[in-house]
């Protein structure tokens, strides 16, 4: 059954959250996340092959282990949005938004009458009925997220009116891509690329739309927290665990290296 969003709460409230995209459709690496102490999931779909079951399985997980479970999306689609959040998503996360309309569309495919059209139906989201649909469809709508990424210079230009769209509870940049729609592929600390990111991070401030920063470069975090960020993004699964085993070794292998090498 639809619980509280601690992460909706903890952003209206002003507290620091930390966050972690899940890119190994595992729901063991899920919970394990969520024991880490990450505040929020993001589950991949966009990038990421992941069966329905085994998705419901890692929102399961999520929510077994305290953390707040975020679904991206391929797209803005209202067939997968709604199916997403009948496995029991708190939120969606919608790539490549680059026009008021389609955060209009992300907004309205998400949450019921009378701030949307998403399609009714029961399940693990009402409890199997423990919940009324009425007070489902409130409460829906009350605790569920739609969070648009900026990842295109489309979206950069129309960021203004992008979150002046009723319904958009969080703006997370997407550096990355946003490099490659600016000429300058894979250079997220492009002055550029860095001079688009401020301005999206400007337009949400302004708006009071909460963004989320994605820390990659030593100060970037301090200096996003001077400026009242609260919500960061900190990488995916694969990249942590791959630099702890990297790290892991290297420790071992230093430890038994020759103290005066030959040569």
């Amino acid at each position: 059954m639809l619980q509280s969003n601690e992460l909706k709460a903890a952003l209206a409230a002003g507290r620091e959250v930390f966050g972690l995209i899940n890119s190994l459709p595992l729901p063991l690496m899920t919970e394990m996340i969520g024991h880490a102490g990450f505040d929020f999931v993001i589950l991949d779909l966009e990038h990421v092959g992941v069966n329905p079951q085994t998705l419901e399985n890692m929102i399961r997980a999520a929510e077994c282990a305290g953390t707040t479970a975020l679904v991206r999306v391929p797209c803005v689609a209202p067939d997968v949005i709604l199916r997403v959040l009948d496995a029991g998503a708190q939120g969606i996360v919608v790539p490549r938004v680059r026009s008021r309309a389609e955060a209009e569309l992300a907004v309205a495919s998400a949450r019921y009458h009378p701030l949307g059209m998403r399609g009714i139906a029961g399940g693990r989201t009402t409890g199997f009925g423990t919940l009324t649909l009425p007070a489902y469809f409130e409460r829906a709508n009350r605790e569920l997220m739609v969070v648009a990424m900026i990842e295109d210079r489309d979206g950069v230009e129309a960021i203004a009116e992008i979150v002046a769209v009723p319904g958009i509870d969080l703006v997370l940049e997407g550096a990355i891509d946003l490099s490659q729609s600016l000429g300058v592929p894979g250079d997220a600390q492009h002055p550029h690329v860095q001079a688009a990111v401020r301005r999206v991070a400007e337009a949400c401030l302004a708006r009071g739309v909460p963004f989320c920063a994605v820390p990659r470069a030593p100060g970037q975090y301090e200096g996003w927290r001077g400026q009242g960020v609260r919500a960061f993004l900190l990488g995916d699964d694969r990249a942590c665990a791959f630099r702890a085993m990297k790290q892991l070794l290297a420790g071992f292998r230093a430890s038994v290296a020759p103290a005066c090498p030959p040569g």
